[in-house]
């Protein structure tokens, strides 16, 4: 088990930005990627943004952010952050943050920051 430490969400105006935060309690080159996700009540989970652990961190966003969103990771500190910029009204939802890697199929989720922007 691998708990994820989350923060920084809250509630901002249109247009603001926000910072999420996620600690892993292990060292996150153990696994091969970080993403934040978010779900929106009635709607599914989504993928928002992902961030491979190689030297090459490769990063992946939804279509919805591209532009928005910056996600980056902090080996040391074993922080992954997804920096949000100029938020909308349809980014309200609960980001939470997973990691996983390929080899056994683990895959652990943190507990969720609720994120909210009002116009």
């Amino acid at each position: 088990q691998v708990k994820l430490e989350e923060s920084g969400g809250g509630s901002v105006q249109a247009g603001e930005s926000l910072r999420l935060s996620c600690y892993s309690f292990r060292t996150v080159f153990s696994f091969d990627e970080l993403g934040w996700y978010r779900q929106a009540p009635g709607k599914q989970r989504e993928m928002v943004a992902t961030i491979t652990t190689d030297l090459g961190s490769r990063t992946n966003y939804a279509d919805s952010v591209k532009g928005r969103f910056v996600i980056s990771l902090d080996g040391a500190s074993n922080t992954v952050y997804l920096q949000m910029n100029n938020l909308k009204p349809e980014d309200s939802a609960v980001y939470y943050c997973n990691i996983g890697r390929a080899y056994d199929a683990s895959s652990y989720w943190g507990q969720g920051t609720q994120v909210t922007v009002s116009s």
